[in-house]
């Protein structure tokens, strides 16, 4: 992971995501050939007038619709919740110039770009033992949680999120860039939505 206030590259896309559709599809268990059935024999024409049954839902995925995986979500929702209401301690990048002038302290972390937030004064002193710069002078702004969602991360200009308390290991938490998170227009995964709502 490296620190820095400046612009960073936008990072290479690897992959094409699948159109949802592609992967309702694949649940279902339909081939590939438009006119064949779902159990892959061909297709009776329908009288004219007369409406296609519609086609039975996916079965659920007991991994990622289980009860486990819900619970998630609503802990992670409510932390998502209470981390935009709280207002957090952001440090500034080192720097000359007047502390209006410095930008936030960042880290990259494979091509996503991180601001640095901490819960109190307790949080950013564990953080800077850590890196080994204990004795120096850490300026700090206090910003609300949402605010730096909202506002900070679209303002980065390349895919960011917000990490807090990154030297609490489990402790601490990470907000990547994605929707629901961060603004739609800047969420990473923004494409892949647009895609499979088609």
């Amino acid at each position: 992971m490296s620190e820095h206030g400046g612009e960073a590259a936008q990072p290479p896309r690897t992959s094409i995501p699948r159109s949802r559709l592609a992967d309702y599809a694949d649940l279902a268990g339909v081939s590939s050939g438009a006119a064949d059935g779902m159990d892959g024999q061909p297709r009776e024409p329908q009288p004219r007038g007369e409406a296609e049954p519609p086609a039975p839902p996916p079965p659920a995925d007991p991994v990622l619709d289980g009860p486990e995986v819900a619970a998630r979500k609503r802990s992670f929702g409510a932390l998502l919740g209470e981390f935009r209401r709280t207002p957090v301690l952001v440090p500034l990048g080192e720097g000359p110039g007047p502390d209006d002038e410095r930008g936030m302290l960042t880290a990259d972390l494979n091509g996503i770009r991180f601001i640095l937030a901490f819960t109190d004064e307790q949080a950013l002193a564990r953080y800077a033992r850590e890196r080994g710069a204990y004795q120096r002078e850490w300026t700090y702004q206090t910003v609300l949680g949402a605010r730096l969602l909202d506002v900070a991360v679209p303002a980065a200009g390349v895919p960011c999120g917000v990490a807090l308390d990154c030297a609490d290991g489990p402790d601490g938490m990470v907000f990547p860039p994605v929707m629901g998170i961060v603004p739609d227009e800047v969420a990473v995964d923004a494409d892949e939505h647009t895609e499979g709502s088609a």
